[in-house]
């Protein structure tokens, strides 16, 4: 039953690092719900209390370096909120029609248009706010691949 527990696990795993970089997947989400399974596959007998608490603060962790990350990162380039929602609908649109690639190019161009439509800025200031909420995304990514990293690394170790 373990062998079973920990290949489930790890599809978790192996989801959740995708769905750190796809935000169509609950990236983190499904990290710490393979290592749930795991501990009720196995009885809980390698994972802790304490464990699935660290656990837990490490996801709610990449929630907030979603939202900061993306809000800092527009803040700082002069971007308005109105870049920051033309990122969440550009990275759907960019996936669904560019594939990975979209991930990059549509965060930027839904920021660049929503600045442009919305904020009624200039394009110049437009394409300023979009690459700072580009940055922001990729480095909010970064830091939340990191984390997910982390999560699976500790739960290897109590395991």
């Amino acid at each position: 039953m373990t062998g079973f527990a920990l290949a489930l696990a790890i599809l978790l795993f192996l989801l959740g690092l995708a769905g750190v970089v796809l935000p169509v997947l609950p990236g983190t989400i499904l990290i710490y719900a393979g290592m749930i399974l795991y501990g009720l596959l196995t009885g809980f007998k390698t994972l802790t209390a304490n464990f699935f608490l660290l656990q837990g603060m490490a996801l709610v962790l990449t929630f907030f370096i979603d939202y900061l990350a993306a809000v800092v990162g527009t803040k700082r380039y002069g971007g308005s909120r109105y870049a920051s929602w033309g990122v969440i609908i550009g990275a759907v649109v960019g996936i669904i029609f560019f594939g990975p690639f979209g991930f990059i190019i549509g965060p930027f161009c839904g920021a660049v248009i929503a600045e442009m439509i919305f904020g009624r800025k200039s394009l110049e200031k437009a394409i300023q706010a979009g690459f700072g909420t580009l940055i922001g995304l990729v480095g909010g990514t970064i830091l939340k691949l990191i984390i997910g990293l982390l999560m699976i690394v500790s739960f290897f170790i109590a395991i």
